[in-house]
């Protein structure tokens, strides 16, 4: 995680961002604390990445790489605003003791687009990844990637209309108007029984969510997730970022998992 001591919005690159609306940074800080706080409270490890001024968006450290049984993949950014951040990554996993690092090829945004099941790679398209990021993951990781098409423009990572619930036991919860009908038939007929949320609970970025497998923190504004959640035996945390969504992002953007 990357505290967002530089937080602001003086660009637009997605379609929540808007420079007449500038951020209250001492507001994210505190928001992104909290979210902090609750990791740690559930016995989870915080790992930070500093922050640098001229970088605004490094708080959304998710987009950084995507790490898989300590290999890291790292991002290349679609925009000239955050390309920056991509070295910071990566020598921050140098300098932090791991060895299998990849500098990639072609433009994927790290988490953003790629989510990891046991099964396989989840891996967005159609606004910022690039499809050709897709096989070349697959050849690094050595493990299938199913390449998604994302259709809506709010959604325009992955990690905004899908969330893996248990990575274990390959559950998801997702939002079928994000996705083209071929990529919702692939997920239906991958994930029959995965959690649909609805519009209202999608903008609110309830699926912008981090799940240890039992806990599932999301925004607190996305009600309509904490029943269907407590049915399937999972435990909502809400938390409140809604600083931070001004920028584009929720819990998850700013979350980026050290996966062993």
């Amino acid at each position: 995680m990357c505290p967002p001591a530089h937080f602001d919005v003086t660009y637009s690159i997605n379609p929540w961002m808007d420079p007449a609306k500038p951020a209250d940074a001492s507001l994210a800080l505190a928001q992104w604390e909290q979210l902090c706080g609750v990791y740690r409270s559930l016995g989870h490890t915080v790992e930070e990445l500093a922050p640098e001024p001229g970088l605004p968006d490094m708080v959304f450290t998710a987009n950084g790489a995507t790490v898989v049984g300590g290999r890291v993949f790292g991002a290349r950014f679609a925009h000239p605003e955050r390309e920056p951040e991509a070295e910071r990554h990566l020598e921050w996993f140098a300098a932090h003791g791991f060895t299998h690092l990849h500098v990639p090829v072609h433009i994927n945004e790290g988490e953003g687009d790629f989510a990891v099941t046991a099964s396989c790679l989840l891996a967005g398209r159609g606004f910022r990844t690039n499809p050709l990021a897709h096989g070349e993951a697959q050849e690094y990781f050595g493990r299938p990637v199913i390449g998604l098409e994302l259709v809506d423009p709010r959604y325009y990572h992955l990690d905004l209309a899908l969330a893996v619930l248990d990575d274990a036991a390959d559950e998801i919860a997702y939002h079928p108007p994000a996705f083209s009908p071929g990529s919702r038939e692939v997920l239906r007929r991958l994930f029959p029984d995965a959690l649909i949320a609805g519009e209202e609970d999608t903008a609110a970025f309830g699926l912008n969510a981090v799940s240890d497998g039992l806990h599932v923190i999301l925004p607190h504004t996305a009600t309509g997730l904490h029943g269907p959640l407590r049915d399937r035996g999972f435990e909502p945390v809400p938390v409140d970022l809604s600083e931070l969504h001004k920028g584009g992002g929720s819990a998850k953007c700013c979350s980026q998992e050290l996966r062993a």
